[in-house]
């Protein structure tokens, strides 16, 4: 004999995830005759504004349990985002940076205010339909990724970017679309060191690529007031040299001497300050400034 099952949809709007949490049941609709066997069937149910959640299929009105759909709503794309927020007016959500060309490079956001429970659903990084190898960081607020590539080929085409993010039943995707070289940010310039006749020296970072040749670097140097930061406004004086030393001509003594590298082909963007205070009477009066991308704070790391 041909079996009658009854086919029941419920809308749970407890949180998904939640096993434990009994949300309000509602019938939305019975199918009526299924053929035992039978695959594919649908059930189409309209879903509005944010009353996303778990939706479940049943056998009958206190039958067992099929299976369930997680339903989450996106709006639409005109609407402003609400989850992440922009690092700054106009560069968007996501910030990405790489220290060479290898193909190493880190992506990372910024959770709104309230929206700190958000969680990353899915990452889609590719170039040229390609897709490249990525992983999330644990604190779920940005993902490192490697691509596999030649550090001297010409890149062709740009790497496109795009995370969905969804906090309860709310969806939203973010996207960015970018060259290695729109990104790559030398590390900060180790081994600062005054020597004889106002004279620093420093090194090219380690994770630079060579030849010198082919990835050369352009270093601005800067020289502030006592007690101020690189970031003063307060210049005594301003200069650029391919060198990596640079010898000071001011009357003072009392100075902070700041240096950071760019890529002199690209034009690209700048490493962290390192710098230095005279007269140097500690070890620590050299330092090199850092920034960590998981807090956006900026710490000191005395070389």
């Amino acid at each position: 004999m041909r079996a009658l099952f009854l086919v029941v949809l419920y809308a749970g709007l407890c949180y998904a995830s939640s096993d434990s949490d009994q949300g309000e049941v509602e019938t939305l609709m019975s199918n009526g005759e299924i053929v035992p066997g039978l695959l594919g069937n649908e059930i189409k149910v309209l879903v509005k504004e944010l009353a996303g959640g778990n939706y479940s299929c049943h056998l009958g009105q206190n039958g067992e349990y099929l299976n369930h759909t997680m339903i989450l709503v996106q709006l639409d794309p005109e609407n402003k985002t609400v989850i992440l927020e922009e690092k700054s007016p106009g560069k968007g959500e996501i910030h990405c940076v790489a220290a060479n060309y290898k193909g190493s490079f880190h992506c990372s956001w910024t959770r709104s205010q309230y929206r700190t429970n958000a969680a990353v659903l899915r990452v889609k990084v590719e170039r040229n339909s390609l897709r490249i190898s990525c992983e999330l960081d644990a604190d779920g607020s940005g993902i490192h990724c490697q691509e596999k590539r030649c550090p001297f080929d010409e890149e062709q085409n740009s790497i496109s970017l795009t995370i969905y993010i969804h906090n309860f039943s709310l969806l939203e995707a973010y996207g960015k679309s970018f060259y290695l070289r729109d990104i790559v940010r030398p590390e900060t310039l180790p081994n600062l060191q005054l020597g004889d006749g106002k004279v620093f020296r420093w090194s090219y970072p380690e994770s630079w690529e060579v030849p010198r040749t082919f990835f050369g670097l352009d270093f601005q140097v800067k020289i502030v007031k006592k007690d101020h930061t690189c970031d003063s406004e307060e210049i005594i004086m301003r200069n650029t040299t391919q060198d990596t030393n640079y010898q000071v001509k001011v009357k003072s003594n009392r100075f902070v001497f700041c240096v950071r590298a760019q890529d002199k082909y690209t034009n690209g963007l700048f490493s962290h300050w390192s710098q230095c205070k005279t007269p140097v009477r500690l070890l620590m009066d050299c330092f090199r400034s850092i920034t960590v991308s998981s807090s956006d704070k900026e710490l000191m790391e005395y070389s």
